[in-house]
């Protein structure tokens, strides 16, 4: 199948990916508050949800990286139907809050434990000779979320919370569908291997071509951690990071009407920082050749830095959008670049749980930004907020260079 029929169909998987993680994730406040939940009732949900995912990601690559029958699609597609069932209950929850918070607890989860599956699967099918341009697909995956965010506001106005549940239904179908015939092209002499997990099988096929930390998936975590020191390392520079990045996400409504905005200008900047991922992602693969994942990564890192630094000097909503712009250098290099350090640097059966626990570390991020952040806002204030954040994104910056730097830890392919 020629290269612009894969990217096409994986970008597909990306796009309805997105779509409905605009209107679960990023709009998660709106739904809750709209069943009668209060503020604080949001924020010990979400923080349950994202406490959930961060553990349960690695448990599940885990369990995909062993031979057997859980396979990156098969993953996929069962929390394409969880999504889809759990959009269903809450349609007919008629309030009932309980209901509604173990439900949203669990499609929330999900939806963060296979963003990180569908990364994996993306090399897995490279690796298996399928040509993907990732940094597109990724890139275009951005995309839909920024043009899902500028309408969905009006039609949440006009028809009510529940077009959420729509979205996310139709969003969850067409990913089904596109998910059910992505097939890998048939491994030659796979014979009775069916039974092995995609990302194991080549090693299973070829158990004579390298180290042993090759062929043995590193399951247990200090085994890992052992095995990738440079990597475990920086996780905590990742959650340095979207610590800070959280910061301005969670409070973005606060920060903007401190400068004279208001909700016109949240969708305008959260629309900017979006859209402007989509070419930095795409040309990911060309800048790849000339500089090596981990350098992007510091460089994102710093960018992160830089983007909340402004803030802390910011007068008015120009500076608010320049912050912003700053997505261009940080978070649209950091989600490629990290996913193509992954993939390069990790044995095959352990691939799945280092894009795990890199979604682990910024839902870790998230959940004491969440918890950090509010408490400060409601007794300090913005500014002091920001300094906050500045200071613990600068701290990312210091481990991430110590861990991927020049003088960095061992990696695989040093060994």
């Amino acid at each position: 199948m020629n290269k612009g029929l894969w990217t096409l169909r994986y970008t597909f998987i990306n796009v309805t990916y997105f779509v409905a993680f605009c209107t679960i994730h990023a709009l998660a406040a709106l739904y809750l508050l709209a069943q009668g939940f209060t503020n604080t009732e949001v924020g010990i949900l979400l923080a349950v949800a994202n406490i959930l995912s961060a553990i349960s990601q690695p448990l599940i690559a885990g369990i995909i990286d062993k031979p057997g029958h859980l396979t990156n699609r098969r993953f996929i597609l069962i929390s394409v139907f969880i999504i889809m069932a759990g959009s269903g209950i809450l349609m007919v929850s008629n309030k009932n809050k309980p209901l509604i918070f173990v439900t949203y607890v669990i499609i929330y989860m999900i939806q963060f434990a296979y963003q990180p599956v569908m990364t994996a699967l993306c090399f897995e099918y490279q690796k298996a000779g399928c040509n993907i341009f990732y940094g597109l697909a990724r890139g275009l995956g951005s995309a839909s979320f920024a043009l899902t965010s500028a309408f969905i506001g009006g039609a949440v106005e006009e028809h009510g919370v529940n077009i959420l549940l729509i979205v996310n239904v139709i969003a969850m179908v067409l990913s089904a569908i596109v998910v059910f015939f992505f097939k890998k092209p048939e491994v030659q002499g796979r014979g009775d291997l069916n039974g092995y997990s995609d990302t194991a099988l080549n090693r299973v096929l070829n158990p004579d071509d390298g180290s042993e930390d090759i062929k043995v998936a590193h399951n247990n975590f200090f085994d890992f951690a052992r095995t990738y020191p440079a990597f475990i390392l920086f996780l905590l520079g990742v959650i340095c990071f979207f610590f800070a990045h959280n910061m301005i996400n969670d409070f973005m409504i606060q920060i903007i009407r401190n400068l004279g905005g208001g909700e016109k200008e949240l969708g305008y900047s959260n629309f900017l920082q979006a859209i402007l991922e989509l070419p930095v992602m795409a040309l990911i693969g060309i800048v790849l050749k000339k500089i090596s994942s981990d350098k992007l990564l510091i460089f994102s890192g710093t960018a992160f830095f830089v983007k909340i630094l402004i803030l802390i000097f910011a007068t008015n909503m120009a500076t608010m959008y320049l912050s912003q712009s700053f997505q261009l250098f940080a978070y649209a290099v950091f989600i490629p670049a990290s996913a193509y350090y992954v993939s390069q640097n990790m044995a095959e059966l352990d691939q799945v749980k280092g894009q795990a626990f890199v979604t682990s570390a910024i839902t870790v991020g998230g959940v004491f930004s969440n918890l950090i952040s509010g408490v400060i806002l409601d007794n300090m204030g913005i500014r002091p907020m920001l300094i906050v954040g500045t200071v613990v994104s600068a701290l990312g910056v210091v481990i991430a260079y110590m861990a991927l730097g020049p003088k960095r830890g061992a990696r695989l392919d040093e060994k």
